[in-house]
């Protein structure tokens, strides 16, 4: 026979496994406002440039990858003051793509402009608070060690790959 106590502590274990199974995310719980395809937002070489997003089709029913732009080589050599743009690669997270591209000169970071970031209701928040301390963080270092954004650790990890790959491919690494 089980004591009460025992038999109390078991029902409040079982409820609380019960409730933790069920429990639904905000992601979960949000509607599909999209036409059934996954945003991605694209932004332009220019840092005051204003977002475009764009849709990336599903088929049968799984996220489409995204749109990959073709990397701009280093334009010019950078120790000579001439300015190079470099395109880093698309970071995939659970929340969206991440992409950023470079302008170097002088074997000096001079900008970092994000081509691409998560959207969505939450996540878009997220990338335009994150956005702007990540880019000040990469000029301030001259580098891809920068620290993680709180609240945007997804973002700000794959914002540093990328940023990492276009500094390689730069010369910079």
């Amino acid at each position: 026979m089980i004591p009460k106590r025992g038999a109390a502590a078991l029902i409040v274990t079982c409820l609380a496994l019960v409730l933790l199974l069920t429990f639904k995310t905000p992601a979960d719980t949000l509607p599909d406002r999209g036409g059934g395809g996954v945003a991605v937002v694209e932004r332009g070489s220019q840092p005051s440039a204003a977002p475009r997003v764009t849709q990336a089709p599903r088929s049968n029913g799984a996220p489409a990858a995204a749109p990959t732009p073709t990397p701009k080589p280093a334009s010019g050599s950078t120790g000579n003051g001439a300015t190079a743009t470099v395109d880093g690669p698309v970071v995939s997270t659970r929340f969206g793509p991440v992409q950023v591209r470079i302008s170097v000169a002088g074997g000096q970071l001079k900008d970092v402009v994000a081509l691409q970031l998560p959207t969505g209701r939450h996540s878009g928040q997220i990338s335009d608070y994150s956005e702007p301390i990540l880019r000040q963080e990469a000029l301030q270092a001259q580098s891809a060690s920068i620290d993680t954004v709180s609240g945007a650790t997804y973002t700000s990890d794959a914002y540093a790959r990328s940023l990492q790959a276009a500094l390689d491919q730069a010369g910079l690494g």
